[in-house]
């Protein structure tokens, strides 16, 4: 790891952020939203060139940056990026510029408030993917909720968005606790491994604590206590009922940024199995049902709704779960997979989100009950809908194709059981989509507000145009994803095979 003069990953983080402020002091609105869509399209820019910038071959954190910030505690300012995040950045990003286009005549109040925090919303992603310091990870980890707890509690389309926000929120604030205390545990572990004194000989450094030995006990403790805050955002079975309220209660535009960024199984993935190896090893099994109970418990859910919205949240809640089964297959595949599945979130689940959006705007419902031939009135809609819903549950030539091959092939190769799951929820994945689509878009026209809807407009045409054609481009070549992480991969796997067995 070497540290770089030119500090872009900060940039990457601040210019939302003053984005932001010059969006909410504007006075007129036009100029206020173009202005937001200013700001999101430079940070897609600079998200680009750090692309550009990253060297594959190395498995190491690049772009690295170092600053003394609480430095009687030995907190530290620490950005970094490897094969594992560098993607995240310019995708999220992308999502951002997608989600202000979106929601560009949407909203009609206060707009000028709620552009300023999709902006705050992007910075903070940003430095959750590239923080490599614990107590700045999870500071920016906490600084989520206020931006999504007004978007949702004050844009939001139904009766009881407020509530629903409270839900959202009190249900990051019970998994904000644990992973503080996992914090706390290893970098108290630190100081005694090294036989320093407290405080000074603290570390919340990833780099450093990825090096300090986690005695057994310590090391299940610290698994138990990172898997149980990161679960309730991910979310896993049980902790998911904040998102299909929210989902129902909240801003589509909104809900296509929670549903687009899996923060909480990135964490999973970044911090919870790299720090207590040991423990992930033979908790692995654990991992897996957790897994594969929210694969099945979702597909099945989703497979009864009759609301296009509630049908997509438990739709991501069931791919999250495919998701941890690969990731705790420990081996090349599912951990590749599982990457590239993290990453078809920003462009699958996110862009179907934002085509409910689209229809409930116009017909004010997304259930079947109000729907039907909407093929025949939204030809545009319908085909970017029926390229979205086919990559979702992995039709070849699209990118979910690689993605869910990778994770079952992983699974499959760690356990037969967890891999007939992953097959039993790519076929509940396909049956569940299949069904909607049956019922709200082919048949007849049976109501005169769906005969007389507008198709796609051209601004939602274009933002909708930048998804379809990288799910087609990763699909037909995926090794422009597999390529980037594959060194990083084997370097994040090798840390489960260099350490003993918990026992």
């Amino acid at each position: 790891m070497s540290v770089t003069d030119f500090p872009l990953l900060s940039i990457i983080i601040l210019l939302p952020l003053l984005g932001a402020i010059v969006t909410s002091v504007i006075r007129d609105t036009g100029l206020a939203k173009l202005s937001a869509l200013t700001f999101a399209t430079l940070e897609l820019a600079l998200t680009l060139l750090a692309l550009c910038l990253f060297d594959k071959t190395s498995g190491d954190f690049q772009l690295t940056e170092k600053l003394a910030w609480i430095p009687f505690l030995n907190i530290e300012y620490l950005l970094g990026v490897d094969g594992i995040s560098i993607l995240f950045l310019p995708l999220s990003a992308l999502l951002t510029v997608t989600v202000i286009l979106a929601s560009w005549n949407a909203i009609s109040y206060n707009q000028r408030f709620h552009f300023a925090l999709i902006l705050v919303l992007q910075g903070i992603t940003a430095g959750v993917f590239t923080a490599l310091d614990m107590i700045l990870f999870f500071f920016f980890w906490e600084l989520t909720l206020p931006p999504l707890f007004f978007l949702i509690g004050l844009w939001g389309i139904g009766s009881q968005r407020r509530n629903a926000a409270m839900k959202y929120t009190l249900f990051m604030l019970a998994g904000g606790g644990p992973l503080l205390l996992a914090i706390v545990i290893m970098a108290a572990n630190h100081a005694t491994q090294v036989g320093g004194n407290f405080p000074q000989d603290l570390s919340f450094s990833l780099l450093a604590l990825l090096e300090t030995p986690l005695p057994a006990e310590k090391q299940t403790l610290v698994f138990v206590l990172l898997l149980f805050g990161f679960a309730f955002k991910a979310p896993l079975f049980p902790f998911h009922t904040w998102l299909p309220t929210t989902a129902m209660e909240g801003p589509t535009h909104v809900i296509a940024l929670l549903t687009g960024l899996k923060l909480g199984v990135y964490g999973i993935l970044r911090f919870a199995m790299p720090l207590a190896p040991a423990a992930a090893v033979e908790f692995s099994w654990i991992l897996s049902v957790f897994g594969a109970a929210t694969l099945i418990y979702g597909g099945l859910i989703a497979l009864q709704q009759t609301n296009l919205r509630r049908l997509l949240a438990y739709a991501s809640i069931s791919h999250v779960g495919m998701v941890i089964v690969g990731v705790a297959s420990l081996n090349m595949q599912g951990v590749q997979g599982a990457i590239f599945q993290l990453l078809n979130f920003t462009l699958i689940a996110s862009s179907l989100m934002l085509i409910a959006g689209f229809i409930q705007r116009r017909l004010g419902s997304t259930d079947t009950v109000h729907l039907g031939g909407l093929a025949k009135v939204m030809p545009k809609l319908t085909c970017f809908y029926f390229l979205f819903a086919l990559a979702s549950f992995g039709i070849p030539g699209t990118s979910g194709f690689p993605a869910e091959l990778l994770m079952i092939i992983g699974a499959l190769t760690s356990h037969a059981v967890f891999g007939t799951a992953a097959l039993a929820g790519a076929i509940l994945g396909a049956t569940y989509m299949l069904t909607f689509t049956q019922r709200a878009f082919f048949g007849p026209v049976t109501h005169v507000t769906v005969s007389q809807v507008q198709d796609l407009k051209f601004r939602e045409f274009a933002l909708l145009c930048a998804p379809a054609l990288l799910i087609l481009l990763f699909g037909l070549f995926p090794g422009t994803i597999l390529s980037i992480n594959q060194i990083a991969s084997e370097t994040w796997l090798a840390r489960f095979f260099s350490v003993p067995t918990v026992l």
